[in-house]
């Protein structure tokens, strides 16, 4: 008998072998690098899963639930900080870009889950948060008494003293994101020093060579550890703007009527973000990386940017042939311009303004949501949920993904007393907090409908759970017939056929600009994505829409709402959609091959 069933286990891999061989046969045959139509899946540590029930998230937590990240068809997890951290932003202040913040573990843990990722096949992304440390950071505390070396890791001026109170007056009227002054006095340097953000994260010295190189060789410190790549964050306050005398000069007001004098919206932020030497640090990263795959025969590494700049500025991020920069800024145009009444041509617009502007041969990519974002269903409708899936899964490049996002999570509220977000408890505004608070979005991952979500065992967590959390959780969405996170799957499956992976994009409006739709074609394989933002029941033509579309196409998804089966065959002519809801049309033969694709790997799974 256990001859006979190895003999059985190896003829099953062999078979295994043989139907993967027959599903890359019937992929179109492409040399890619994994993140160029990538799936990124982005973890918000403090609230996925907590291992230990003290009510935070950890690695351990994360590495438990690696698999349903695989299933859901994630190529790229991106963790938010895990870096030791005293928490005054949690965690982007950071104390030792080297070490691990108790919280959520150590080193050891980390190791762990980089193994993990390796096993089932997930690329890890770590945020790298370049433009300043914790005020707890060895670094700063040498700085700060003047330690010979250290003395210009961070920016310091000396103020001038007000005569009547005696009280040192900020260097100039900067303002830091937090609200209030940019400038914070030292009592032990006796100066002031720049921080953009709150006044415990000190803006590093980029003007510094030795800063340059410590941060060069954070990157190295985790690339040795095995990482894929990074998102760094808040680049475009890297560097700021000095006179030839070393002094900065001060910004022009804004006069934005919604900003009051305290706020960083009340200038116009020439000084403080998108200089010309932020570009080329850029690049030196990304030469970093490049030499260490190269050197070390191992994957290329992704970099990835925050950045909320103007279209045109985020293009120099990309660089050039001779001189490459970052594999793609985040494309936030999605996030700036569209809001909860935006129509389709409002969408098709932030679209076309990325693939417009985008230099040839560089790669697009798409967020609507991450945990700086309230709740992508909250800010842009719930029964859109499913259709802004449907736009980020199937638009050409790589999708991002904030977690719940699968779910269509919406924002929780939070009392004041619950809140913790600095950037809403500086506002000291019981009443409007929430306007300005990331928290509603950061709340603990619903996983079922048990205590805490299934997140955690504790008494209470970091921040409460969603109170639909009984009905809005994984096991939930996973038990029903259908659902939003079962859509979700059907589109990052199909997400990685030829047509999206290499397609090209045509995109057009129509029914009185209420819909948007777009065909991904490569080769004889395309698709056709109808969108129907508007409020109002519309029959498309779509085959007027574009060239070549047969009389009939197959449904292969569509948003929870639609009321049209999986499968269902339409009339290319007059294809019914009801009001914000979304559809994925293929033609027979792709659906066919599509099919094909989706039993290989099911009965793979089955038999190992």
């Amino acid at each position: 008998m256990p001859y006979f069933s190895t003999l059985y286990i190896t003829a099953m891999h062999q078979f295994i072998k043989i139907l993967l061989a027959v599903s890359a046969f019937c992929c179109a045959a492409h040399s890619y690098e994994w993140y160029e139509s990538g799936n990124f899946y982005q973890i918000y540590p403090r609230s996925f899963m907590d291992s230990d029930n003290d009510g935070i998230g950890d690695l351990q937590g994360i590495k438990s639930k690696l698999q349903y990240l695989k299933d859901l068809g994630i190529d790229g997890v991106w963790l938010s900080p895990i870096y030791k951290s005293p928490d005054a932003d949690f965690g982007y202040d950071i104390s030792d870009f080297r070490d691990i913040h108790s919280l959520f573990g150590n080193l050891g843990d980390f190791d762990q889950l980089i193994a993990e990722c390796n096993r089932i096949g997930l690329k890890l992304i770590l945020d790298f948060v370049p433009n300043h440390s914790s005020d707890e950071h060895e670094w700063f505390q040498k700085s700060e008494r003047n330690i010979s070396g250290y003395e210009d890791y961070y920016i310091w001026r000396t103020p001038q003293i007000d005569e009547v109170s005696n009280i040192p007056v900020p260097i100039n009227n900067w303002m830091s994101r937090f609200r209030y002054s940019a400038w914070k006095w030292s009592e032990i340097r006796q100066q002031m020093y720049y921080h953009m953000f709150v006044y415990q994260q000190p803006d590093l010295n980029y003007r510094n060579p030795k800063v340059v190189q410590e941060m060069k060789d954070v990157l190295k410190f985790w690339m040795d550890k095995g990482v894929d790549g990074f998102r760094v964050d808040a680049i475009r306050t890297l560097f700021e703007k000095m006179n030839p005398d070393g002094s900065f000069p001060g910004e022009p007001r804004s006069y934005d009527p919604n900003c009051d004098q305290y706020d960083h919206c009340s200038l116009i932020n020439i000084c403080t973000r998108d200089q010309p030497e932020t570009y080329d640090m850029v690049y030196q990263w990304r030469n970093l990386m490049d030499d260490f795959a190269t050197k070390n025969k191992v994957g290329s590494k992704v970099l990835m940017l925050e950045s909320y700049a103007d279209v045109d500025l985020n293009m120099i991020y990309y660089g050039n042939a001779t001189t490459p920069g970052a594999h793609f800024p985040f494309n936030f145009e999605l996030i700036k311009n569209t809001n909860i009444n935006s129509t389709a041509e409002d969408f098709k617009s932030a679209v076309d303004l990325w693939l417009d502007n985008m230099p040839a041969g560089h790669i697009a990519n798409w967020v609507l949501g991450n945990h700086d974002q309230h709740r992508i269903a909250s800010r842009l409708g719930v029964e859109r949920g499913d259709l802004l899936n449907i736009l980020i899964q199937t638009l050409p490049g790589a999708a991002i993904t904030y977690q719940g996002e699968e779910l269509v999570m919406t924002n929780v509220h939070l009392s004041w007393n619950d809140t913790v977000d600095p950037k809403a408890c500086n506002t000291n505004d019981p009443v409007n907090y929430e306007k300005l608070s990331r928290d509603p979005a950061r709340t603990p991952f619903p996983w079922d409908d048990s205590k805490n979500a299934g997140f955690s065992k504790a008494d209470s967590t970091w921040l409460p759970v969603g109170d639909d959390y009984k009905t809005v959780n994984v096991k939930a969405q996973e038990a029903a017939a259908n659902s939003h996170l079962k859509i979700f799957k059907k589109l990052t499956t199909i997400r990685k056929e030829s047509m999206f992976r290499f397609g090209n994009y045509t995109g057009i409006l129509s029914n009185n600009d209420n819909v948007y739709s777009y065909k991904r074609q490569h080769e004889n394989e395309f698709a056709v994505v109808v969108l129907n933002f508007g409020k109002s029941q519309e029959v498309v033509d779509v085959s007027s829409l574009f060239t070549s579309i047969p009389s009939k196409l197959k449904v292969y998804t569509s948003s929870l709402e639609s009321a049209i089966a999986d499968g269902e065959i339409v009339d290319a002519s007059k294809v019914t959609v009801k009001g914000n809801i979304g559809l994925v049309l293929l033609n027979s033969s792709t659906m066919a091959k599509v099919n094909l694709i989706l039993l290989i790997f099911s009965i793979s799974f089955l038999i190992l």
